[in-house]
C-alpha cells in the first residue's frame, strides 16, 4: 500500500480548543512523495512493526500500530479473525518531522487496508472518526484527495479546482516538533476578519496569490532561518509560489509542469547550501 504525502496550500489557525487542539481551516493535497508499506498476516499474534529509518519507533507508539490496533478493537473486539498476527513493514520516503504528514498517511493506509482485507466491516466515515484519535491529519489521508479541512482537521469538503502544479518539495533536515510549534504560536497575531473569511473557496480555482498562506511559517522560519533561504531560492529557479508545509520544516515550490520543476531540483542540487538538504519532485495528487 503506498501512502502520499501532503502539502498545505492554506492554513490558518483560529484558536485553541479546551482539549488543547487547535481550530484551523486548512487546503491540503496530497503528492506523489510515497511511503511504502507492506502488510503479512500469520505467525505470532499480535501488531508488529519494521522499518529502518532511525526515527521511526518500532513499538506501539508507531502510528501504523495505533492504527492497527484501533482497527481490531473497533471491528473486532480486538481479536483479529483467525488470531493471526500482523506485521507491517515502512519503506519510508516520506522525511520525519518534516510538515507532509508521513506517520498520519501511514496510519491511513492502515486503517483502510485492514478494512479491505477483512471485508470492509466500517464505513469511511467510521474509518475517518477513529483517525481522528490517531492525530489530525488522519481523517484527511483516509478521505483521499485535495480538501479543506475545518475543526482540528477532521471536517472535510472535497476540493476539486487545483491546478495540476508540479511541486519540488525542500527538506533542510531538520526535525521539526508540530506540539513546540502550535506552543509558540501568538494567536493574537493569526486573527482577522479577512482571514476568518477565506476557509470557503467558494467553488472557485485557488489563487496562488492571494490563498497561499500559512500561519504556523512565521514560528518555524524564526527558529529556522534555513526556511526563508530556501524560499528565495525556489523563486529564483522559477518557481510560481514557494511556501512552508504544515509545520515544516519542508517548503516546496509549485512549477507549471514537471520539467520545470527538475531544472530547479538540478540547480538547487549545485547549490553549496543544499548538501545536507533532501529534495524531491512531486506532481499534486488532483
Amino acid at each position: 500500500m503506498r501512502a502520499p504525502a501532503k502539502i498545505n496550500l492554506f492554513l490558518r489557525v483560529v484558536g485553541k480548543r479546551r482539549d488543547g487542539y487547535h481550530e484551523l481551516g486548512s487546503l491540503m493535497c496530497p503528492v506523489a512523495l510515497y511511503d511504502t508499506l507492506t502488510f503479512a498476516f500469520g505467525g505470532a499474534g499480535g501488531i508488529r512493526i519494521g522499518c529502518e529509518h532511525p526515527d521511526v519507533p518500532e513499538d506501539s507508539s508507531n502510528l501504523a500500530a495505533l492504527a492497527a490496533g484501533l482497527f481490531f478493537e473497533t471491528a473486532f473486539d480486538g481479536n483479529p479473525p483467525g488470531g493471526d498476527g500482523l506485521h507491517i513493514r515502512i519503506d519510508k520516503q516520506i522525511p520525519v518531522g518534516a510538515g507532509l504528514g508521513g506517520g498520519s498517511s501511514d496510519a491511513a493506509a492502515v486503517l483502510t487496508t485492514l478494512n479491505r482485507h477483512f471485508g470492509s466491516p466500517l464505513a469511511k466515515a467510521e474509518l475517518m472518526r477513529l483517525g481522528t484519535r490517531i492525530g489530525a491529519d488522519v481523517p484527511f489521508f483516509v478521505h483521499g484527495g485535495p480538501a479543506v479541512a475545518t475543526g482540528i482537521g477532521e471536517r472535510l469538503t472535497a476540493y476539486r479546482h487545483l491546478t495540476p502544479w508540479t511541486a519540488l518539495l525542500v527538506y533542510p533536515g531538520v526535525v521539526v516538533s508540530t506540539a513546540w510549534v502550535y506552543k509558540n504560536l501568538n494567536l493574537r497575531l493569526t486573527k482577522g476578519e479577512k482571514k476568518l473569511s477565506k476557509f470557503d473557496f467558494n467553488g472557485r480555482i485557488f489563487r496562488l496569490d492571494e490563498d497561499l498562506v500559512n500561519d504556523l511559517e512565521p514560528v518555524t522560519e524564526k527558529a529556522f532561518p534555513v526556511i526563508g533561504t530556501i524560499k528565495r531560492l525556489l523563486r529564483k529557479q522559477g518557481a510560481a509560489a514557494a511556501m512552508m508545509s504544515g509545520s515544516g520544516s519542508t517548503v516546496f515550490g509549485l512549477f507549471s509542469n514537471s520539467e520545470r520543476a527538475k531544472s530547479a531540483c538540478t540547480a538547487l542540487c549545485g547549490n553549496q547550501q543544499s548538501q545536507r538538504w533532501t529534495l524531491y519532485v512531486a506532481d499534486l495528487l488532483i
